[in-house]
């Protein structure tokens, strides 16, 4: 009998410890791929954004804001989504954190026009002036007075006090007061193009690499850390479960309604380009 025809997956993920806990597996090789050739595009997450647009790559995180763009080309893969619960992006200055603070007319480094931290803050107070630089150098167009506020991802919304900087918000925070609910920031989405066997199949296959990691924690921090930025094992472990937790095996019922809620609350303050049924979006296995 002959062999099956090897599928080739380019899959994009951030340069993140969160994201290199995920797919630990795959890129070390530890489980069976069944019959997908992986290759990594590592790239941080409003370039892959942006390569979105031209649908580029098969498999791809994405924000969750840059995706409500693309669901004519990309499907919602159920597993890895990166949420948070009563936590998320954190806006910083050095100003006086016991200070009233007013947004508006204010400018505010921002990591990407397609980042669900950007999105989110639009729907907190849409009267500011974004200063789009990469994630990496929010804190630099802050001390170089580029921007009154800064708006953090990734390592940052643990490293800030470190650097001098003060809280001013968490949106993660905010929402949750707001909605009662988790903030969804990230997924991850397969072209649908590929057809449904090779969309479920791979699907699978994340889930299992998912799993392993979980199952092997210890061995998947140490490759995690590798992308951690200068974070120790205590704090790289702490980012890590922050998003890589229930939500990302399985949305469950309170992620699909944060999901939609973001998705609505975006559309009808005119964000996004239109109200999306969640259901409809994602692969239900």
């Amino acid at each position: 009998m002959q062999a099956p025809a090897t599928r080739k997956i380019r899959v994009g993920h951030s340069p993140d410890a969160d994201d290199a806990f995920m797919f630990y597996a795959l890129a070390k090789e530890k489980i069976p791929t069944d019959g997908f050739e992986i290759e990594h595009v590592i790239e941080d997450i409003e370039s892959l954004n942006c390569r979105a647009f031209q649908a580029d790559l098969e498999v791809t995180a994405l924000s969750c804001h840059a995706f409500a763009h693309l669901t004519d080309r990309y499907q919602l893969l159920p597993y890895g989504a990166s949420v948070g619960e009563n936590y998320g992006p954190v806006l910083v200055s050095k100003r006086d954190p016991s200070r009233p603070v007013d947004l508006k007319g204010s400018r505010i480094a921002v990591p990407g026009r397609y980042t669900t931290a950007f999105l989110v803050l639009q729907i907190y107070e849409p009267g500011f002036t974004p200063v789009f630089v990469p994630f990496d150098e929010i804190f630099s167009a802050l001390e170089k007075g580029a921007a009154d506020f800064g708006l953090l991802i990734h390592e940052g919304q643990l490293t800030y006090s470190e650097k001098g900087f003060r809280k001013i918000l968490d949106l993660g925070e905010w929402w949750f007061k707001e909605f009662k609910l988790p903030l969804p920031l990230g997924i991850n989405a397969i072209r649908r193009d590929l057809g449904e066997e090779t969309i479920l199949g791979f699907s699978r296959l994340f889930k299992r690499s998912l799993d392993y990691a979980l199952a092997h924690r210890r061995e998947a921090m140490g490759y995690a850390l590798e992308f951690g930025r200068g974070m120790g094992p205590g704090r790289g472990d702490r980012f890590v479960g922050m998003y890589v937790n229930d939500y990302s095996l399985d949305l469950g019922k309170k992620g699909r309604e944060a999901l939609r809620l973001l998705l609505n609350l975006g559309s009808e303050k005119g964000l996004l380009p239109r109200s999306l049924e969640v259901e409809r979006l994602e692969l239900i296995l």
